[in-house]
């Protein structure tokens, strides 16, 4: 166990978050405080303008941002500089500056003043430095590139070549209207996406996460190869109320990849079961990595609709990597945890289970028709009446207080990250850089649908690494997403595509962040965890597909009760024999030649289609009895 705190504390280190004491520990909360409950009252009472809301929220992260992320790895990780405090100060007023100026703005049909621009520099600076802390350098980097294309497009040749913009009207279209930093993904992180995180982290203080685990290892953990199958399940559990991968691995996994370890996974298959697991934890509705609410908006929909059409294509990404963990542990014949190791199930519910209620109310609230706003402060509030339910559960204030202050600043990445690609969206829309590159993917692909998927997945993936789940979808559905739609993909399966593929990067290598978590964790070799990670969530690659050229899955189209269910059977079969494909495994080890036939029988599920049905189930049955009859013969010797 002191191993495990450990490794959680090196990860910390490696987040580059600081570790405060004293008074300035003291501000640090409340000022964390502060931010939840102001935006509390503006998503929840406040009827004001969404630009001012937008600036308001964008100021307040930016003066967390420079007291919790230090500039560098040899700053203080205990105290802000002054330069931190110049740059905490300064975020705060450029939200205050467009809050108190902007009905003025708006007297002068939107023509800036000099004062104008040059709080438009200050706060582009600021953006771009709190990006680089907050997120990394991939961010900042990739937002300055499309910035310099605004700027300088007449350098680019052919079809990307454009006369480009001046300065005053880049700093215009990106700092003062909606269709820059203050655009859609800002405001989806100022309202949806700080209420749903602020949600989650009132659930985990009332010791959600912890049912979550106990419960887990309750129902799964006497099964062969038991503890993988509880990580799974955990961290999709998890994933409902979290909105981060490496959040999840560093919550299931300091009790789940011991336990693996110590049924007989290896230290590099544990970390990758639980990176694969976490990182599904951002498909998981409701919450999806905040990525639906940004989905909702981009597409025009209601949220449910996005929320309900995510709940298949999850179910089937953890069965994919459930599948596999079951092939590895008939592979090493492992065995479940002895039931003295093993919580009690009914009394896990018993005990815990009204912890639940506060996740059913939102899903009743928002199949009533409220707002997700409405159902995220409504939740919020049953939290904590719900934690009262039992002695053990009940919430103090200082726990209300600490999942304020834990809300405030676990927004902080997301927020800074939908900043910052408010650069990327502002020039894609300025240039018409979307139409250009959707155009060209169509060309490329010579008309044909599944080699513009091929050419998305790709794209998706390439953009996709290193970034956190939200602006990854931003990004992939912005440049990614309308070239299929204008093949005649349905939108939302368009937009599905391009968030899996985006997600899946993070345990994709060389990037792999989860996996590499996961490795900390583990104590295994970073590297191998990311190739062992990938392997895995490797069948999962297979559900995009399925659900593009089977848009039933979203629950899209005709849905025809007969139709439905043949396409999730056969669906779920096709991910069964990827899993085993993948694993060298089907009642028996399987070689080379076995397992390119199990691939190509799992894409012919993939297709819909009596004949490639029939194909594909042929070809998992007569292996699977192949090898069921070679089984029997060796037990019988």
């Amino acid at each position: 166990m002191k191993e495990n705190v450990a490794e959680i504390k090196h990860q910390e280190e490696e987040t580059n978050t600081r570790s405060f004491f004293g008074k300035t520990a003291a501000f640090v909360m409340v000022f964390a405080i502060v931010t939840s409950m102001v935006h509390i009252w503006m998503n929840s009472f406040s009827l004001m303008m969404v630009i001012k809301k937008n600036a308001i929220h964008l100021g307040l992260m930016l003066g967390l941002t420079f007291l919790i992320y230090p500039a560098t790895k040899k700053s203080s990780k205990e105290k802000p500089s002054i330069f931190d405090w110049i740059f905490s100060v300064l975020g705060i007023f450029t939200g205050i500056y467009i809050y108190l100026t902007y009905d003025s703005l708006i007297d002068r049909s939107l023509t800036p003043n000099t004062m104008d621009y040059c709080f438009a520099i200050i706060t582009v600076l600021l953006i771009l430095e709190a990006a680089r802390r907050a997120v990394g350098w991939i961010l900042p980097i990739l937002s300055m590139a499309f910035i310099f294309y605004a700027k300088f497009g007449y350098l680019f040749p052919g079809v990307l070549a454009h006369q480009g913009f001046t300065w005053k009207r880049i700093l215009t279209r990106m700092y003062l209207t909606d269709n820059g930093i203050y655009g859609v993904t800002l405001m989806v992180s100022a309202s949806y996406v700080f209420m749903f995180i602020l949600f989650g982290s009132f659930l985990n203080k009332s010791g959600t996460a912890k049912f979550f685990n106990d419960f887990a290892l309750a129902f799964a953990g006497k099964f062969r190869g038991g503890p993988a199958k509880v990580a799974v399940m955990a961290s999709g559990l998890m994933g409902t109320i979290s909105g981060s991968s490496q959040a999840n691995v560093a919550t299931t996994g300091a009790f789940t990849i011991p336990l693996m370890k110590e049924v007989g996974y290896t230290p590099r298959f544990s970390a990758a079961v639980e990176a694969a697991a976490s990182t599904g934890g951002i498909l998981m509705p409701p919450i999806m990595g905040a990525a639906s609410f940004m989905m909702a908006s981009f597409l025009g929909i209601p949220y449910l609709k996005v929320m309900v059409a995510g709940i298949i294509p999850a179910l089937f990404y953890y069965f994919a990597i459930f599948i596999m963990v079951d092939l590895e542990a008939q592979k090493l014949d492992l065995k479940g945890l002895s039931s003295d190791k093993l919580p009690n199930l009914k009394a896990v519910i018993k005990k815990q289970g009204h912890l639940m209620i506060p996740i059913i109310v939102i899903l009743i609230l928002l199949v009533k028709g409220l707002t997700p706003l409405y159902s995220a402060f409504y939740g919020l509030i049953s939290v904590i009446v719900v934690s009262f339910i039992k002695k053990s559960t009940r919430m103090s204030l200082k726990d209300i207080l600490e999942a304020l202050e834990d809300g405030a600043k676990n927004a902080v990445p997301v927020a800074i990250a939908c900043a910052v690609v408010g650069f990327i969206v502002g020039v894609v829309s300025m240039t018409g850089l979307g139409q250009v590159l959707a155009h060209n993917i169509l060309k490329l692909s010579m008309g044909q649908t599944w080699l513009a998927l091929l050419l998305v997945m790709v794209a998706s993936i390439f953009l996709g690494m290193g970034l956190p789940a939200t602006a990854c979808y931003i990004i992939t559905a912005s440049i990614a997403a309308p070239a299929l739609i204008n093949m005649g993909v349905n939108p939302l399966a368009a937009h599905f595509f391009a968030f899996y593929f985006g997600t899946l990067s993070a345990v994709i290598p060389p990037v792999a962040l989860t996996s590499y978590t996961a490795a900390g964790l583990s104590g295994a070799n970073p590297t191998e965890v990311a190739f062992t990670g990938f392997k895995l969530a490797s069948a999962g690659i297979i559900i995009p597909f399925m659900f593009v050229y089977s848009p039933i899955l979203l629950l899209q189209g005709d849905i025809n009760p007969i139709r439905m269910l043949t396409t999730i059977i056969t669906g779920l079969i096709g991910v069964y024999l990827l899993g085993a494909s993948n694993e060298g495994y089907l009642k028996c080890r399987v070689n080379k030649f076995e397992s390119l036939i199990l691939f190509i029988g799992a894409i012919t599920l993939v297709y819909p289609g009596v004949i490639t049905d029939i194909i594909g189930l042929a070809i998992g049955l007569g292996i699977f009895y192949k090898n069921k009859k070679k089984t029997q013969k060796t037990l019988a010797l």
